[in-house]
This record gives structure tokens, C-alpha cells and sequence, in this order.
């Protein structure tokens, strides 16, 4: 009898959230879209019990106050492109998405600020910036399907955190929904405020146990006027390491990306992915190099005469420079093809670790052995950011479906150097549950008791994506 008391509750919640909020606010049963089911970690769906598309703020502190009246647990969405089930949600939930959230609001030149609604997709912001003549940095593989309230939520980082940072620099104010329905907003445009405790940071990476993010106050930025590219072949990762302290110090703030593919990733590339080799295939690990600055006419010439003078003093074994937009684009497919390894290797598992520079290749090279000698037939390979300190590789063992890949033992394996060389199980991607096992292996068991107190602080009945991150 309980139960069906506590479903006919339910029932008129959601229904006074239609009335209140729309017709089309309150999604049931066969009506909830499949993409609200997962996020894009490839583990096995749920459903929720009710996904609810408010417009605003108030919509989403009217969803959260209508679940904590029946105890029914909570989960935030964006674009749920992440891949540690972070906004995923589990059997009987329901889903608060910011899906019809979307819209600028304002693009402030003098400030060089934009106002976004949370569930804007990146793509649209990027746009919406260079035909301001201004530029928002933070660019992903998941631009068009990524949504600007996700990116914050797990701090994404991306290709250019090298020059402009996480995406956590990029955030100036926040409108956010807490557990409890409250909504505190603080659309600060200031980069210099320090009127008490900056308490965006509570939300950005937080990965939605804190607060619902609805809208954004991001930095903008100069747009470039020019940008060079560079694919560059090195002998080995002393190399790479000499390499990166002459881009760092020949083009100083130019410096966009620093891109770094080792040779099992070129093989697995230029063999089974079918891409064309745009450089020889004669070193032992290859950088795309990216420079972008605000005068073509003296930036290229300077561009072309560091690469020159780094290939004099033996640096590179070979480069190849984009001459024209379609170049830069082909140059950055070979780095940009990791996002079609599920077509091109097949099933795997894939990893987002930080590490310092130094030492990626140490762990690259015992990683790669350490899963091959434990797994029969595991294969691995190698590729990142670097310059930030992110890695990322994949492993698997071909023929085995996504459900059938070792992936405790996989990660037992992985997280485990991790934890030896005093890395970070998460560079860009976040925790969810999917890396909640390891976070001991990065963060302190001080560190960990301080992230509950501020979750039960915040949230002391536990209804806001309940058992994600810690």
C-alpha cells in the first residue's frame, strides 16, 4: 500500500510539473528519449522515471523541490556526451535536463563576456563569438553534441588548455539550482572580484552533486587573425621533451596546442583507420603543433623560421607545415581520429589520466607492457595533450565485446602506475561512478572527507545525483 502511495504522489507532482511548467516539460514512459538513458561511457542504459525539460532556472528549482517532497533522487543532463556516467541516470530517477535551456543572452564586446543559457551547445557559443569578432578558446571533439553546462560541471579541458586553461578559467559567474531548490545567482563580469569565497568553484567539476548549473557568464577572448600548424616526426620522447621547451620559449604566447601521437597510435592510424600519412612515417613519435597569434603577415614567417631552426639542431627527424585552412584541417584529422576508434579498432576501453610531462613516456612504455603481459592478446595505445600533462590511451582485446573486455583488470593496471608515478586518474573527463573505485589512488583520504562534507553540507538527504564522484 506504501508503494502505491508513494507512486500516486509521484504521479501528482509530475503533474502539477506539467501544468506549472508545460506540456512538454514532463516526459513518461515510452515518450523518454533513449539519450536520456546514458550518457556515452557504453555501459548499460536505465531509465528514469520522469525527464523534466525545464527553461530556466526557476523550471529546475521547481522539478527539485517536486522530487525532494517524495524522495525520489535526481540527476542533472546536459549534453551527455561524458563517459563516466556522471549525468547518467539510474532505474527510477528522474532526469532534470537542460535541453530547451539554450540561447545567448548576451555578448558584452566591452567586457569581453558572453551570457549563456546552460544547455547551449559549445559549437553554438564558438560561432556565436567569432561572428562577434571575438573568440571563446575551449574547443572538444564533442563540440556540436557537448552542452556548456556539462563542459563546466566536469571542468572540461580540450586541445587548448595549454594557453587559455581549463575550462574553469574561462568562467567568470553562475546561475546555479541547489539540492535544496534555491537559486543563487551571480552573473559576475568582473575578472577581479574577491568580495568573500568564490563559490562557482563549489560547481564547476563538481560533475552536478553540488548544484544544477542554468546559466554561464564565460570569457572571451581576441580572436586570431592567424594560425599555424606544424606535424612534426621526432626520433624518441627526450626529443618531444627538447621540442616543447623550444615552442614554449621560440613562440611563447602563440602556443596553442601541443599534440603528441606515439608510434603504436600512428600505426593503428595510418593502417586500420585508413588516413593518409601527411608526413613520413620514419620517427618514433610525432606532435602537431599549433601557434596562433594576431598578425599573419609577421606571425607565419616567424612560425616557419623556429621550425627551421628546431629541424637545424636536430630536433625533428621530418615536418610538414599547412600551407592553406583544408591543410590545417587534414593535419588535425590524424590527432582528431581517436574520436572513430569504436569503427576502427572495434570495442574498447578508453583512459584520461594526468601525469607530469616527464614522465609520460616512462608510464606509456610500462602501461603498454604491463597489459599486454597480464591480458593474452591486449593491445594499447598511446596519445594526448601532454604539454598540459593529459594523457589518454585505449586498450583492448580484439574480438571481445565491450561487455567481455578485462576492464577491472584493465584498470587495476592502469590506475595502479598511476598511482606509482603520482598521477591523476581523471585529466579531463571527471569520475561519475565509472572511476569512483580509484579515486583513492589520486586524491588523500583527508581530501576525500572534505568532498563529503561539503556534499552533505550542501545536500544532506543525498537526492542530487546521488553516488557519483565519492
Amino acid at each position: 500500500m506504501d508503494g502505491v502511495m508513494e507512486v500516486d504522489r509521484l504521479d501528482r507532482e509530475l503533474d502539477a510539473l506539467r501544468a506549472l511548467l508545460g506540456s512538454q516539460a514532463v516526459l513518461l514512459g515510452d515518450d523518454i528519449p533513449a539519450r536520456n538513458c546514458n550518457d556515452w561511457s557504453a555501459t548499460p542504459p536505465q531509465v528514469p522515471r520522469a525527464v523534466v525539460r525545464p527553461l530556466d532556472a526557476a523550471g529546475v528549482a521547481a522539478a527539485v523541490k517536486a522530487c525532494r517532497r517524495v524522495g525520489l533522487p535526481f540527476v542533472p543532463q546536459g549534453g551527455l556526451t561524458g563517459l563516466c556516467r556522471g549525468a547518467a541516470p539510474e532505474l527510477g530517477w528522474v532526469a532534470i535536463s537542460t535541453e530547451r535551456m539554450v540561447g545567448i543572452e548576451e555578448i558584452d564586446p566591452t567586457s569581453a563576456t558572453m551570457t549563456v543559457k546552460a544547455g547551449t551547445p559549445l559549437q553554438v557559443i564558438q560561432q556565436a563569438a567569432d561572428h562577434a569578432g571575438l573568440f571563446f578558446p575551449l574547443d572538444l571533439g564533442s563540440r556540436g553534441s557537448c552542452a556548456i553546462g556539462g563542459n563546466l560541471s566536469t571542468n572540461a579541458g580540450g586541445n587548448r588548455v595549454i594557453r587559455y586553461g581549463m575550462t574553469r578559467e574561462l568562467v567568470l559567474g553562475l546561475e546555479v539550482v541547489l539540492p535544496d531548490g534555491t537559486v543563487i545567482t551571480n552573473l559576475n563580469k568582473l575578472l577581479k572580484n574577491n568580495a568573500g569565497y568564490d563559490l562557482k568553484h563549489l560547481f564547476i567539476g563538481s560533475e552536478g552533486t553540488l548544484g544544477i548549473i542554468t546559466r554561464v557568464v564565460l570569457r572571451l577572448f581576441a580572436k586570431p587573425r592567424s594560425t599555424m600548424t606544424a606535424l612534426c616526426a621526432l626520433a624518441d620522447y627526450p626529443a618531444v621533451l627538447r621540442f616543447l621547451d623550444a615552442a614554449r620559449v621560440g613562440l611563447g604566447p602563440l602556443l596553442s596546442a601541443f599534440e603528441v601521437m606515439w608510434s603504436d597510435y600512428w600505426e593503428v592510424i595510418t593502417t586500420r583507420a585508413g588516413v593518409r600519412p601527411p608526413i613520413a612515417s620514419g620517427g618514433q613519435i610525432y606532435v602537431l603543433v599549433e601557434a596562433q597569434g594576431a598578425d599573419e603577415a609577421a606571425d607565419a614567417p616567424r612560425f616557419q623560421d623556429w621550425l627551421e631552426d628546431t629541424m637545424e639542431r636536430g630536433l625533428l627527424v621530418d615536418a610538414v607545415v599547412s600551407q592553406s585552412l583544408a591543410q590545417t584541417q587534414g593535419l588535425w584529422a590524424v590527432r582528431d581520429i581517436c574520436s572513430e576508434f569504436g569503427q576502427v579498432l572495434g570495442p574498447h576501453i578508453s583512459y584520461d589520466i594526468g601525469l607530469s610531462v616527464a614522465r609520460m613516456d616512462e608510464f606509456a612504455t610500462r602501461c603498454k607492457a604491463a597489459l599486454a603481459a597480464a591480458i593474452p592478446g591486449c593491445e594499447s595505445v598511446y596519445y594526448g595533450h601532454i604539454a598540459d600533462g593529459n594523457l589518454h590511451l585505449v586498450s583492448w582485446v580484439h574480438g571481445l565485446t565491450v561487455e567481455r573486455q578485462p576492464k577491472e583488470e584493465m584498470d587495476a593496471i592502469v590506475y595502479g602506475l598511476v598511482r606509482d608515478v603520482g598521477g591523476s586518474i581523471s585529466a579531463e573527463h571527471g569520475i561519475g561512478t565509472a572511476k569512483k573505485k580509484w579515486l583513492g589512488h589520486a586524491r588523500s583520504e583527508t581530501e576525500i572527507a572534505l568532498m563529503r562534507t561539503l556534499k552533505a553540507a550542501l545536500d544532506p538527504e543525498g537526492l542530487l545525483n546521488p553516488g557519483k564522484v565519492i
